[in-house]
Order: structure tokens, then C-alpha cells, then sequence
């Protein structure tokens, strides 16, 4: 580890142990770095990239403060970091495969705990799905509700956050594109149907298999896609 990643190390240990809970305030950089034995460069430099982490909050004017914590927070930059992959064929199958692996079972666990007001949510995004089944835009934007509609249900935010990033939004609308220009739309909304009719029966079985199904053949479209040798709508480059 260099110097700055044990200075890094040293505040977050302070944040793990409570001795700086969420929302209070650092003590300033010469007291920091008196207290944990650096040098007021290094202090300075780990409160900078914890800064980036989203893990401190530099107010100027007023000092550094521990934010939230909250993983919406702390997990944000994931989808920044996926949509830089989605130039890359295989991060693409790779995400599309993480996505399988998390997603159905995460419809399974909202089928225990939906409501009638998050159920009613989801088929309001669904009969948007509907109504815009040949405009892209529409489509990608009340596609990518109606699973943060269902995932939301689980009540697990850290779930909603990996699966919101790892879906990506640029990825979302390429494969929506794909699916229009192949006419492959209707299926694919039949498939968001299927899982809205399990979730209202709060079946979790059911669920799952339903969002296995879709998200299974959304991935396998993909990867027939890119083994032709066809970009992405948008284009795609990159390992194949």
C-alpha cells in the first residue's frame, strides 16, 4: 500500500468504528493529521479521494463532513463506470450476465413484498410500454422504471443501486433499438407482462422464473447480436 492508501485506510477505519458516524464533521487537517500520525499533505490528499469516493463531503467554508453513507450514494459511480464498458463486447455479456444473476432473484423477493401502491406503479409504467412500442426513447425511459419499480419493492436499496448501474441506461435504449428494428418488441413486451401478472398473484416462484425468462432472452438476443459481427444501434467497438 502506498502512504496515501494508508491514510485512506486510517479515516475510513475511524468511519467503520463509528469514531466518525455519518454526518459529522472532521476535525481540521492539522488535527487530522496530528491525530492519525501523517503528514498534513497525505491527510489532505485521502480526504481528496475519499471526497471522489463520495464517502467525505468537502464544504468549503465550513470543513469536511462523513455524508450519508447511504450505498445510492456510495454505489453511484457504478453507472458511470459501466456505461465507459459498453464500448467493449464482452463487458457488455458480462453485464448481461450479472444482470441474470441478480435480477430474478430479486423480482422473487418483491413478489413477498409489494404493495397495492408499488404494484400499481409498475403497470402504470407497463401500459406506458405499451402505448410507446415504436418510439425508442419512450420505451427505454418507462422500461427502465418499471424494474426500478419492482426492484424498489424489495425495500433493499443496495440491491436497487447494483442493478440500476449495472443495467445502464445507454445499454437499455441500444438493445431497445435492436429489438424494434427486429420487430422482436412485442415479445419483449409480453415478457414485462408476464412478470407484472406474477408479482400481482405474489407469487415468488413465479416471479422469478418470469424475470428469468426475459432477462435471459434479452441476453441471448444480445450475444446472437454481437456474434454476427453487427454493431449496437449507436455502435459498439472493442474485444469480441
Amino acid at each position: 500500500m502506498s502512504l496515501t492508501d494508508k491514510a485512506i485506510e486510517q479515516i475510513r477505519e475511524l468511519i467503520r468504528t463509528g469514531a466518525l458516524p455519518p454526518g459529522s464533521k472532521l476535525p481540521p487537517e492539522p488535527d487530522l493529521a496530528a491525530q492519525l500520525g501523517l503528514s498534513r499533505n497525505l491527510a489532505r490528499e485521502a480526504v481528496k479521494a475519499l471526497a471522489v469516493a463520495r464517502v467525505l463531503e468537502v464544504r468549503r467554508g465550513d470543513g469536511t463532513y462523513v455524508t450519508s453513507l447511504q450505498p445510492s450514494l456510495l454505489l453511484e459511480g457504478l453507472g458511470g463506470a459501466v456505461e465507459l464498458l459498453q464500448g467493449d463486447s464482452v463487458a457488455l455479456q458480462d453485464l448481461m450476465e450479472v444482470r441474470r444473476l441478480l435480477e430474478p432473484m430479486a423480482t422473487a423477493l418483491a413478489a413477498t413484498r409489494i404493495s397495492d401502491e408499488q404494484l400499481a406503479e409498475v403497470k402504470r409504467h407497463l401500459d406506458a410500454m405499451r402505448e410507446a412500442r415504436d418510439d425508442v426513447e419512450r420505451l427505454n425511459i418507462h422500461d427502465a422504471a418499471f424494474h426500478r419499480a419492482v426492484v424498489s419493492a424489495t425495500g433493499n436499496e443496495t440491491l436497487l443501486t447494483l442493478l440500476e448501474g449495472i443495467s445502464g441506461r445507454t445499454l437499455r435504449a441500444r438493445i431497445w433499438r435492436g429489438l424494434v428494428d427486429d420487430k422482436a418488441a412485442g415479445r419483449t413486451l409480453a415478457e414485462h407482462e408476464a412478470i407484472f401478472n406474477a408479482l400481482s398473484t405474489r407469487d415468488a416462484a413465479l416471479s422469478q422464473a418470469a424475470a428469468l425468462l426475459h432477462v435471459s432472452n434479452t441476453e441471448q438476443w444480445l450475444r446472437e447480436h454481437l456474434r454476427s459481427g453487427e454493431p449496437l444501434p449507436f455502435g459498439t467497438t472493442g474485444r469480441k
